[in-house]
């Protein structure tokens, strides 16, 4: 995806620890493999991202591609997506995902439908807060708190083929979450019910919700990352 990059920005470091998270969150590939050096510099000696870049270095890249598959695409609980968390498949989730494209809209980009990929990937969401408008991006992520921290739960808690625990890429949660306020009251409740009783299960499917004719012009777009991954099944 491309971004228009916004000349005034928050914190320098959570700046850089959102772009190299949504990079290490992506699908791995040959570009990814080849920029780690680079993403390596923009957070040197990171005390969760270091060991996720050694472990992507030193991993053949088709069995990462494996194991990004297995872990983001056929479990809901590592769904990347933030809007799933808090509404499942039901009818709720259409207007959340126009919600996070109007507040692309915001900051003066629209998102660009075309490359089939959805405005709530964690992904797209924090390569926007680095490089359009981190405290839009911001907000996003604290509306969908809850779904942030399942996440790490999820990834944290996974369990390898070798029965040791812990996706590698849970790391690029952790060093997410400790960008954001610790979580208390309401938010660590919504936390312990999404473990407890997992997202909505009314499945309606999402076509429909896509459309929206109001992003038919705009200054600049946001294309998709090449996730080739759908919606969690």
């Amino acid at each position: 995806m491309r971004l228009r990059r916004r000349q005034a920005g928050p914190d320098p470091q959570v700046v850089r620890t959102w772009a190299v998270c949504s990079a290490l969150l992506d699908y791995p590939t040959e570009e990814l493999l080849a920029s780690l050096d680079d993403l390596a510099a923009l957070v040197p000696g990171h005390p969760h991202l270091a060991p996720l870049l050694d472990h992507l270095r030193h991993t053949p890249l088709a069995r990462l591609q494996q194991d990004y598959v297995a872990t983001f695409d056929h479990t809901r609980k590592c769904a990347l997506y933030l809007t799933y968390f808090a509404f499942g498949d039901t009818r709720r989730r259409g207007a959340a995902l126009v919600e996070f494209k109007d507040a692309y809209r915001r900051g003066g980009v629209e998102w660009d439908d075309s490359l089939g990929e959805l405005p709530d990937h964690l992904c797209a969401v924090l390569q926007f807060g680095a490089t359009v408008d981190a405290d839009i991006a911001r907000s996003l992520l604290l509306d969908h708190r809850a779904g942030v921290e399942m996440l790490r739960l999820a990834l944290t808690g996974w369990r390898n083929d070798d029965g040791s625990t812990g996706s590698p890429w849970a790391a690029a949660l952790v060093a997410l979450c400790d960008t954001l306020p610790e979580l208390a009251g309401a938010e660590a409740d919504a936390v312990r019910r999404l473990v407890e009783q997992g997202p909505p299960a009314e499945e309606v499917g999402l076509a429909g919700y896509a459309a929206d004719p109001a992003l038919a012009s705009g200054p600049a777009l946001i294309s998709s990352a090449a996730i080739p991954v759908g919606a969690p099944r």
